[in-house]
């Protein structure tokens, strides 16, 4: 054999070595990556089933709703609230001690359509059962849900600083957050509650993590990291439920929206007792555009005896109650409320987005046409319902969604609110 060919069979063999340990750490790379992914995936998969099991609790009975929901009905003393530290030894308070004067003697509201007038309604999972007494409804918590938050940690909670700011002296501040409003207030006084009757709409979502909601907000210290709020109304918001139904929610946080607080029953807090209600379960029908109008009443209320925050709907159910050492402020009083309307913003195609408010036209339409609140109300010192004083509104941006408040026999004070988002005037 020559030196030529010796030397040329030495270099393909070092060149084969060198492909051949290439080949050896790609593979081993792939093995630890695809191991890695593997067992990330397996972590994820075990902390999503810890928190079904934590968040579904054992139902004596299941409903399965129209719209795909489960309902589960689960014994009163077994919800998601008793996991809280605090909670263990708890008593249930059944029935609040005291109810704001006048709170049981309204009228039903009729079901016969005229100008001006709206029907009564319900939830839609009200058409397959009901759930028998001793438990309470809550809607079952899916895999899918916890799969489309960010986080495990970050499922069924509000990100920080989503509060209107009226008397802001950045308006900048809230706009940067990416979620806007239109909305009417107080705050001059100490209040113990509000009331109001929310007119219900299915407002079109531009992104699926973009909500609309109308809502009122029981307010507490600065809008700083001390934030205490209690919120109610109904949302449509794909993120938080897979679907785009308006659907009946609360929330609640101690600390502005950091490490306290949830939507709903998604966390230790809210005390249930009404076993025909489901927090985030589907308001059925709702209001259509120059059509039936539909709306709910909402009441949140302080117990001057133990300090409770308790939430009727309607004029029929209460619902149950926020214990009073979850708030530092509003174990006193609430210093503001707010009513009205709040989307998300994303700017995703670098636009304003074309999610709606309230039925997605604006206030001047009126009645049948653009969405609105009456019969706002407050509870003052003396544990009595009252029109607010000083009622003042506020938006961002009043040619993407707008507030016009007006006062009428049949309504009280009332206000007409939202809008389309994107328009011409609204870029």
């Amino acid at each position: 054999m020559t030196m030529g060919m010796q030397y040329f069979l030495c270099r393909e063999k070092r060149r084969l070595l060198v492909m051949l340990c290439i080949l050896v750490v790609y593979l081993i790379e792939m093995t630890s990556t695809s191991a890695a992914r593997s067992s990330s995936s397996s972590s994820q998969n075990m902390q999503v089933q810890t928190q079904l099991k934590l968040l579904n609790k054992p139902a004596v009975k299941s409903i399965k709703s129209p719209d795909g929901d489960i309902i589960d009905c689960i014994k009163i003393t077994h919800q998601p609230a008793f996991d809280h530290p605090l909670l263990k030894n708890h008593t249930i308070q059944m029935t609040p001690n005291f109810h704001p004067e006048g709170v049981f003697g309204q009228n039903k509201v009729s079901s016969e359509m005229k100008e001006g007038s709206s029907r009564t309604i319900t939830q839609l999972w009200h058409l397959n059962g009901t759930c028998p007494e001793g438990t309470i409804a809550v809607r079952r918590t899916k895999k899918d849900d916890l799969l489309r938050a960010s986080s495990i940690k970050a499922f069924g909670k509000k990100k920080h600083r989503t509060i209107p700011q009226p008397r802001s002296a950045d308006p900048d501040l809230i706009s940067q957050s990416g979620h806007q409003h239109a909305i009417a207030y107080v705050d001059e006084d100490k209040y113990y509650g509000a009331k109001a009757t929310i007119n219900v709409w299915e407002p079109k979502i531009q992104q699926p993590n973009e909500f609309s909601l109308s809502q009122i907000w029981i307010l507490g210290g600065s809008f700083g990291e001390d934030l205490n709020s209690i919120e109610a109304g109904w949302q449509v918001s794909p993120d938080l439920y897979g679907d785009n139904h308006t659907r009946l929610f609360t929330y609640w946080t101690g600390d502005a929206y950091q490490a306290t607080g949830c939507y709903n029953l998604l966390c230790s807090g809210f005390i249930q007792i009404n076993n025909e209600i489901a927090m985030g379960a589907s308001i059925y029908p709702v209001s259509g555009y120059h059509d039936s109008q539909y709306d709910i009443s909402i009441l949140i209320w302080k117990d001057p005896k133990e300090g409770n925050w308790w939430m009727q709907f309607g004029n029929d159910y209460v619902l149950g109650y926020w214990p009073a050492f979850l708030f530092s402020y509003l174990s006193d009083s609430a210093s503001m409320i707010e009513w009205g309307g709040e989307v998300v913003n994303s700017e995703s195609d670098g636009q304003h987005t074309s999610t709606q408010m309230g039925s997605g036209h604006f206030p001047k339409e009126g009645f049948g046409k653009a969405s609105y609140f009456k019969n706002i109300q407050i509870v003052d010192g003396s544990n009595n319902l009252r029109v607010p004083k000083g009622i003042g509104t506020f938006t961002e941006q009043s040619n993407c969604y707008d507030v016009q408040i007006g006062k009428g026999s049949n309504w009280g004070s009332y206000f007409y609110f939202g809008g389309p988002g994107r328009n011409p005037n609204c870029p």
